[in-house]
């Protein structure tokens, strides 16, 4: 059964900034019992003195996940109305100057983390016969672009599993959802910079066939990025309180002109003018 407006529980991750950040403001202020969480504990710490009941919830660490869950169910009385997994990373660079650990990594935080948490929640929502999950993806989980290809895969990846988890829970009163933005204004672009540097690294740059590509892309994604179509993180939760919230939940939702766009193209362009269409809009970041 559907818990009331008073008594609402929501497990959001990735709470540090942006979108994460926004959902537990705004949600908080609707009157949801909000459980943000974050991988670092100065961000839960800062939670906390707003207020917040919040936890350190890391991807890429299976105790961690376990930990942060139970204290959650706790708080709230063994229930969990919805689930919104958003905490996740881009690693730029190439394919093939991509360390294979580095895209293990991405995997771990992007897609694997998920898995395991979302894992854990739906016994609790199957006993209570209802819940909601809400998945952030991104427009590069509909189409592929250039020296993304770490990103691109996870997101590929978490399209399918959340398309299937959709099926498998049909009839449970569990509702699974995806949002797909396109660019956002959050510190998404620098933390990928930083990523790039840590994980692909100056020497391999410096040696690799895109070396001119990654420096002109460097400093344009140092100074923000694309910010044509960029909209606040406002707009990914306007989105995400419909998928909570409505009688019934679309499957996606497209946030953003690009990805509206983009979701249209995929399905009416040939692979090979859609081609020239993803390339062309890589280029002009070049």
């Amino acid at each position: 059964m559907q818990a009331t407006k008073a008594d609402r529980s929501i497990l959001i991750t990735g709470c540090s900034s942006g979108i994460g950040l926004h959902a537990a403001h705004i949600l908080k202020k609707l009157n949801w019992q909000v459980f943000p969480t974050c991988r670092n504990s100065k961000d839960v710490d800062r939670l906390r003195e707003d207020g917040f009941e919040a936890y350190k919830l890391d991807y890429q660490n299976s105790n961690s996940i376990k930990n942060a869950l139970s204290h959650i169910l706790s708080k709230a009385d063994g229930r969990l109305d919805a689930l919104f997994n958003n905490g996740a990373y881009g690693l730029p660079g190439a394919i093939e100057d991509l360390p294979v650990h580095a895209l293990r990594e991405q995997f771990e935080a992007n897609f694997f983390g998920w898995h395991d948490l979302t894992t854990q929640v739906i016994p609790v929502m199957r006993q209570q016969k209802y819940g909601r999950i809400v998945q952030c993806s991104s427009v590069l989980g509909l189409v592929a672009m250039k020296y993304r290809g770490a990103y691109n895969a996870s997101k590929f990846a978490l399209e399918g599993y959340t398309d299937t988890l959709r099926l498998e829970l049909a009839g449970s009163g569990i509702q699974v959802s995806l949002i797909e933005p396109g660019p956002i204004r959050t510190q998404f672009t620098q933390n990928a910079i930083a990523a790039f540097y840590r994980d692909v690294g100056e020497e391999r740059m410096k040696a690799s066939h895109f070396a001119q590509i990654y420096d002109k892309r460097l400093k344009h994604m140092s100074k923000g990025g694309a910010s044509r179509f960029k909209l606040e993180p406002d707009a990914v939760v306007q989105k995400l309180i419909h998928a909570l919230e409505a009688n019934k939940a679309r499957p996606r939702y497209y946030v953003t002109v690009p990805t509206s766009l983009m979701g249209t193209l995929r399905r009416v362009l040939p692979y090979a003018v859609l081609d020239r269409v993803l390339l062309k809009a890589s280029d002009s970041e070049e």
